[in-house]
């Protein structure tokens, strides 16, 4: 792929407006409901930010008196719900006439190509073709519309009609047929004609879905002494440290270092649990018996719900816990089982409920309440999101020899993950979904992500780039909600744009509704002054290692304990909506980076190019103007910061009318992934640790140490300008030394004498005075700063 083909469409790469049909509209037309057979009066809608989709739902509840073979004397019946080309079939009950299904069918209404509806009760036969039993046909210009928040439609018994609907025949079945939208409370566990090719485990899995991750604690474990502690060897003392294990999390306290029976540690550590506790703290003494060699001394296992549960600093009490101690060896095997109590160990252990667990980097954080509920706020607004659709995704898989994908978005904001249905072999699939958030901090980010369903139980083959099994990543979305005006609908269509190894691809558009409403102004404007995460964080922080792998393990747990859901939410997807590798090394975010510094300082260097071209009287108006100036700021230096302050108000004010108008969004230019190089994007997408060929992994460390070596080459240059200030009055040089104090005590006498104001006065001018009284050779301080040594004197 060319570095730069992408910039010839950087439209595609951007924001659209768009202008969806909101809110909700009734076929019959005026207020919604008003030509239906239920009528409502409520005018606002809780799916106001979706476009409506209609339904026809039929609830099948349950048959009674059903006839049974004359053959085989018993009955095996389902429900077929046909409607034109669209069947659905409940479960199939086995010897069983009175049977009881409560299952719901949805049919698009812009698919419907058939004036009836059809249900039929069948007999399944094992051998011959299933028996006829029954039917019952709704006309669907008389179907009923039922508008939420009116209570749902009673069901009726209808009696079954033959085959020619000449006569009835034995046997009933209660159903309910109405009208409705997405809005229907029946709607997330409808079998929906969408995903009509769906068959066997694989229908759960295109349902929509509300997932709430686990609660997650920090868990302190403070390891103080142990005491009685024997070792093997009776010759020499025991030297021991503790290991630590709660579930995959392992932990060691150092290495005691003294010899002796009654070690002493007291070192934290810390691990991350989740409701309900799984897992056992277990805690293990060994002795370091050689330097290749460790001799277990004693164990013990505690379940986690015995710790106290804290909520702020104050210490907790510690315990005493008699290890377990097993005997082993060849010639010891009736003492194997023997329990011996002899050592013991002083434990401090507390789950920190006045913490929050970080399960995602914190450059786009969607929470910082603590885990204890107790210490929670009040939310200061509310964020409604309406998924509505995606265009132009591109094939994610193949089927039957041609290309299809499945896709399902997912979006996550606080603890709450929401999915929605998938919609089988659709390049603009239409999910019209709306949910809803509580907010607690306006500075939060939303992280939308779309993916590809390769768990539908077909004969699919994924595409390159998507392994088997795994669903793959179409593109993702994120939205800060402090960059959102309240109150204000968003309609929007994000470019889905995936970094791959050929580089970066747009997948297609995700089209998005959204609306961030304010509760409490003040208590959002006091939040800006308040600190991001809870006070637990500055009081006792934890190190930037132990954040990373504590999130690192928060992650794990919760794509363990969200993948165990019923339709469970992959580790792949979790991982990509929560940035689990954004920490890994590449050569373009390191660019990108490097760039993004650079920008900062534009505006210093536009200034100092400025004054540079006031200095050299490039305009002499100008340069006039601002001697002026600095006169009257000489005479009147109270003047000084108001005019900084009013000057940065009025910067401020002409730069409201070029605000952005649409919330940021990625931006391939500042991620430096139009111009990378294809070697480094393979890279990054290189697994930890490498699986490239030898010369590969030569190639890439001299590269890497080329850049490491101009980072080296920089990081000495600052160091050595450091080190001359130092050696200014350290007599390294005792004649620099030495001419810097007279020229300090003969500036001290001179600023003594003069006046502040004239010395600034003087000074501004000599750095303001024009180039014919100025000389292009370097001055005499810098001459003199230049010579001074430093430390790579010194260096090897």
């Amino acid at each position: 792929m060319h570095a730069q083909a992408p910039s010839t469409r950087p439209d595609d790469y951007n924001i659209k407006d768009t202008k969806p049909q909101l809110g909700e509209r009734w076929p019959h037309g005026g207020v919604r409901g008003g030509g239906g057979w239920i009528s409502s009066e409520r005018i606002t809608s809780t799916y106001d930010l979706v476009e409506q989709m209609y339904y026809l739902y039929v609830r099948v509840v349950k048959a009674k008196d059903l006839p049974t073979n004359p053959v085989t004397g018993s009955c095996d019946p389902y429900v077929e719900v046909k409607l034109g080309n669209y069947k659905g079939k409940t479960q199939r009950f086995e010897k069983k006439t009175n049977p009881e299904w409560n299952q719901v069918f949805a049919f698009s209404k812009e698919k419907i190509q058939s004036s009836m509806l059809e249900v039929f009760v069948r007999d399944r036969e094992m051998v011959a073709r299933d028996d006829y039993l029954g039917k019952v046909v709704f006309d669907m210009n008389e179907v009923p519309t039922r508008v939420p928040p009116d209570s749902p439609l009673a069901p009726q018994w209808y009696r079954l009609e033959h085959r020619r609907g000449d006569s009835k025949v034995k046997g009933e079945i209660m159903l309910a047929v109405w009208m409705g939208t997405q809005a229907d409370e029946a709607f997330p566990e409808s079998w929906h004609s969408d995903a009509a090719t769906v068959q066997g485990e694989g229908v759960y899995s295109v349902r929509s879905k509300v997932y709430v991750s686990p609660k997650l604690w920090y868990l302190r474990v403070n390891i103080i002494e142990a005491q009685d502690v024997e070792s093997q060897d009776k010759s020499q003392l025991p030297q021991v440290f503790v290991k630590a294990q709660v579930g995959n999390q392992i932990l060691k306290t150092k290495l005691c270092p003294t010899r002796t029976t009654s070690p002493f540690w007291n070192e934290d550590l810390i691990f991350v649990a989740a409701e309900p506790f799984e897992e056992q703290l277990v805690l293990t003494v060994e002795n370091k018996s050689s330097p290749t060699k460790d001799e277990l001394v004693g164990r013990k296992s505690l379940p986690l719900n015995i710790f106290e549960r804290r909520l702020d600093h104050r210490p907790v009490h510690s315990s005493w816990f008699n290890l377990e101690k097993f005997g082993f060896g060849v010639l010891e095997a009736d003492r194997r089982k023997e329990h011996k109590f002899s050592t013991r160990i002083h434990i401090r252990a507390c789950l920190e409920g006045a913490y929050h667990v970080l399960d995602e980097s914190t450059m786009y954080i969607s929470d910082q309440r603590p885990t204890a509920r107790q210490l929670w706020k009040q939310p200061i607004g509310i964020l409604e999101v309406g998924i509505l659709s995606a265009q132009g995704l591109q094939p994610m898989k193949t089927k039957d020899g041609r290309g299809t994908t499945d896709a399902y978005c997912v979006a996550k904001y606080g603890q709450k993950w929401v999915r929605t249905r998938t919609i089988v072999e659709s390049f603009s699939p239409k999910w019209n979904e709306q949910y809803t958030w509580e907010v607690y901090d306006p500075c939060t980010v939303i992280t939308l992500g779309v993916f590809d369903n390769c768990h539908l139980g077909g004969n699919e083959k994924p595409a390159a780039g998507g392994g088997p099994g795994r669903d793959s990543r179409i593109g993702k979305v994120r939205i800060r909600l402090s960059t959102l005006e309240t109150d204000r609908i968003y309609t929007h269509s994000y470019p889905l744009l995936v970094l791959q190894p050929s580089g970066v691809k747009k997948m297609g558009e995700l089209q998005i509704a959204f609306r961030f409403t304010c509760l409490s102004l003040t208590h959002m404007i006091y939040l800006y002054g308040r600190p991001l995460l809870p006070k637990m964080h500055y009081l006792h922080p934890f190190t930037v290692s132990q954040l990373d792998s504590l999130r690192y393990e928060a992650m794990n747990i919760v794509a363990s304990r969200l993948g165990r859901a019923e339709p469970p939410l992959r580790k792949e997807v979790v991982e990509y909506m929560l940035d689990v590798d954004s920490h890994m090394w590449s050569m373009r975010r390191s660019k990108a980076n490097f760039f993004r510094i650079v920008s900062l300082f534009t505006g210093m260097v536009s200034m100092s190019k400025w004054l540079g071209e006031v200095r050299h009287w490039k305009n002499p108006v100008t340069s006039v103007l601002v001697h002026v100036l600095f006169c009257i700021l000489i005479c009147y230096p109270e003047l000084i910061l108001p005019t900084i302050f009013l000057y940065m108000f009025l910067i401020g004010i002409w730069n409201y009318r070029f605000r952005p108008r649409h919330p940021p969004h990625m931006d391939t230019k500042l991620s430096w992934a139009e111009a990378v190089h294809p070697d480094e994007l393979d890279e990054e997408f290189d697994t930890f640790p490498t699986s490239k060929p030898q010369d590969v992994i030569r190639m890439r460390y001299d590269r890497l140490r080329s850049v490491a070596g101009k980072i080296q080459t920089v990081v000495g240059d600052m160091a050595t300008q450091g080190e001359r200030f130092h050696a200014l009055l350290s007599w390294r040089d005792p004649r620099a030394t030495c001419l810097f104090i007279v020229f300090c005590l003969c500036t001290a006498i001179i600023l003594y004498v003069t006046p502040f104001k004239l010395v600034t006065l003087l000074a501004g001018f000599y750095f303001l005075r024009h180039p014919r009284f100025r000389s292009k050779m370097p001055s005499i301080p810098s001459n003199l700063f230049r010579r001074l040594p430093s430390g790579a004197d010194s260096m090897l």
